[in-house]
């Protein structure tokens, strides 16, 4: 009886120190991101899928948040926080691409106690100010500057950067690193703002590039914020009969062929697939395990692709992660 009552003794004792143990967290991420008709985006999807089978072998999820397009941006960005945090999720991977109207909305998701990793747009600086826990990308100024030098460094005086996401303040970034890095060398730039409706419209980029070609001769640089306006803007410079120089930030196939052809000089890698992957895997070790980075901020790129190192980039994208 009295080994009985020993034994009872220590169940009840156990059972109870487990009822009052921390219960093990699981790591429920909403991810918000581009449309399903963007390329780039796609890459970082790819990262994210590559990081779910992880996640959810330690009992979490992955949701992805995608915009329909870019016609209503700002509100549409803001709607999908808003989405993430009435489904309650325990992390949100965000960019931050239009501060003063998506600010409010992560501050109310910080607050809800929900765990955020900027990743693609904002920069650390941003994720400082409203409490992230990291930010996963680019700095879209110094990759900026990096495009412009490297026009410099070979010979462009003139630039022009495309810019068909006016506002966006990763985008509106690019375009001044660009400006200054060449003004630096001793060139000059300037931006092209078109509509955010000519985002992904070829004819519409075409026809403004063309046209600015045309209208001044002495252009010869051009620079697209994105590889799927790369192409349009290889159509506008071979239109107006230009020599103009093309980069671009981002990569597609088509881009990378033409820089292995030599019809464009170079592209800007951030390597969006890493940022998909390491954004949502450092988020969920942080829900579920405690950990953190002394890395402040994990920093995806830039880096230049060129006739240089062609052949290895086309090595990657022949597994789908550039």
């Amino acid at each position: 009886m009295k080994n009985f009552k020993t034994l009872m003794t220590a169940l009840v004792t156990t059972a109870a120190i487990a009822m009052s143990a921390p219960v093990a967290l699981s790591a429920n991420i909403a991810v918000v991101g581009g449309s399903n008709d963007d390329a780039f985006w796609n890459l970082i999807k790819k990262g994210l899928d590559d990081a779910t089978p992880g996640i959810v072998a330690n009992g979490g999820s992955v949701n992805y948040l995608r915009l329909q397009n870019y016609d209503n941006f700002a509100p549409d960005v803001v709607q999908l926080i808003r989405t993430a945090i009435s489904q309650k999720v325990d992390g949100l991977v965000i960019p931050n691409w239009v501060p003063e109207a998506e600010d409010p909305a992560i501050k109310d998701a910080i607050a809800a106690g929900i765990k955020v990793i900027l990743m693609n747009a904002g920069g650390a600086d941003k994720a400082k100010e409203l409490g992230a826990i990291n930010y996963v990308g680019s700095d879209e100024y110094v990759a900026g500057m990096t495009g412009g030098e490297y026009f410099a460094a070979h010979g462009q005086k003139h630039v022009l950067c495309i810019n068909t996401l006016p506002g966006t303040a990763n985008i509106e970034a690019r375009c001044k690193g660009v400006i200054d890095g060449i003004t630096a060398k001793g060139g000059k730039a300037e931006q092209l703002p078109l509509p955010s409706t000519s985002f992904g419209n070829p004819t519409a980029v075409a026809e403004a590039i063309k046209a600015e070609l045309l209208k001044d001769a002495t252009i010869d640089g051009v620079i697209t914020i994105s590889a799927g306006d790369a192409d349009s803007a290889a159509i506008g410079i071979s239109q107006a009969s230009s020599a103009a120089k093309l980069g671009s930030f981002d990569l597609n196939g088509a881009g990378l062929d033409r820089i292995k052809g030599g019809t464009q000089a170079y592209a800007i890698d951030q390597q969006p697939y890493l940022q998909g992957f390491l954004a949502t895997t450092l988020l969920a070790s942080a829900i579920d395990f405690g950990t953190s980075l002394p890395t402040f901020p994990v920093l995806t790129g830039p880096g230049i692709v060129d006739a240089s190192n062609i052949e290895a980039t086309l090595a990657g994208v022949a597994k789908g992660a550039r």
